[in-house]
């Protein structure tokens, strides 16, 4: 059996976890998500902790195992701590602004750059060269910081760009004659 697979999840305080035939909802106080049963893997709630097993000993089954835990316990500190992407404009006149739920993004183009947020997504930006992305869903806050990332990637030369507060830019050198 994996070993991700095998440990329990532990369900923190205020936080409600349903298992149906088809489907797995969390709730919590920041919100709820609801994923779709997989049919190798079954799901038990026993007292405080979720346990993950594969529903037969098939490879599939034992990697699904694994996945699915993964995905629960992602889940579970989604609705309970919130996950957030934290990234940085550098570059002389990149700026980013909040206004509602769309980004603003000044960043050396002609024309400025709207990214609309999806649903369940918050964004600010506490200074002008800062953005901070927040939500419940792991895949979705990181899927929305690439496709923010994605308008104006950080560079080889000069590093000017947007990029996540811990990446490291390895910079190139210029040709020489």
């Amino acid at each position: 059996m994996s070993r991700v697979g095998k440990m329990p999840i532990a369900v923190p305080q205020g936080v409600d976890v349903q298992i149906t035939a088809d489907q797995i909802t969390v709730k919590g106080t920041l919100g709820s998500l609801t994923r779709a049963q997989h049919k190798l893997v079954t799901v038990k709630n026993d007292a405080g902790s979720l346990k993950v097993a594969p529903a037969d000993d098939s490879a599939e089954a034992n990697a699904m195992s694994g996945t699915v835990r993964a995905l629960l316990a992602n889940m579970v500190n989604g609705v309970s701590k919130g996950f957030e992407k934290k990234l940085t404009l550098v570059g002389v006149g990149f700026r980013a602004q909040a206004q509602g739920q769309k980004l603003n993004l000044q960043i050396g183009f002609s024309h400025p750059v709207v990214k609309e947020m999806p649903a369940g997504i918050k964004v600010e930006t506490p200074s002008q060269t800062e953005i901070l992305i927040k939500g419940v869903d792991r895949q979705v806050v990181g899927q929305v910081a690439a496709e923010v990332r994605a308008y104006r990637s950080p560079e080889p030369y000069k590093g000017k760009g947007i990029r996540y507060a811990d990446e490291r830019v390895v910079l190139k050198e210029t040709k020489k004659k």
